[in-house]
């Protein structure tokens, strides 16, 4: 069972701005914040945080993991996409847009990079 989900940043005001918005469409708001990390819920839940951004606690410089992704899954495919277009938007990179993966299963994937290059996907069976 998982916990939470932690990733790394660089600049956690910037990462903030990032989330604030992008986590939103998943429900998610902030409800944490100091000058290390900021946590977010989901809206009306348990406050619970279930995702952190944060910078590391060894102050080196955050990095990605190699092979590492978290992934949320969602209620519908416009989420999907949604999720994607806003992370752009937000200046994510795309790692692969909306799609069945593979195609026929029904599964609908996309991928994007957040500004510290962490890898995050979104997807649903529906």
């Amino acid at each position: 069972m998982i916990g939470y989900v932690m990733v790394g940043t660089n600049n956690l005001d910037q990462s903030i701005k990032f989330y604030d918005e992008l986590l939103d469409i998943l429900n998610l708001e902030r409800t944490e914040k100091d000058d290390v990390c900021a946590g977010y819920s989901q809206k009306g839940g348990d406050g619970k945080v279930e995702f952190y951004v944060t910078k590391p606690v060894n102050k080196e410089k955050a990095t990605i993991g190699n092979g590492s992704q978290i992934s949320f899954i969602t209620n519908s495919r416009s989420i999907v996409d949604k999720f994607h277009e806003t992370a752009l938007k937000l200046g994510g990179t795309s790692e692969g847009s909306g799609g069945e993966r593979p195609e026929g299963s029904g599964v609908y994937y996309s991928y994007i990079r957040d500004l510290d290059g962490n890898k995050i996907c979104t997807f649903t069976n529906n």
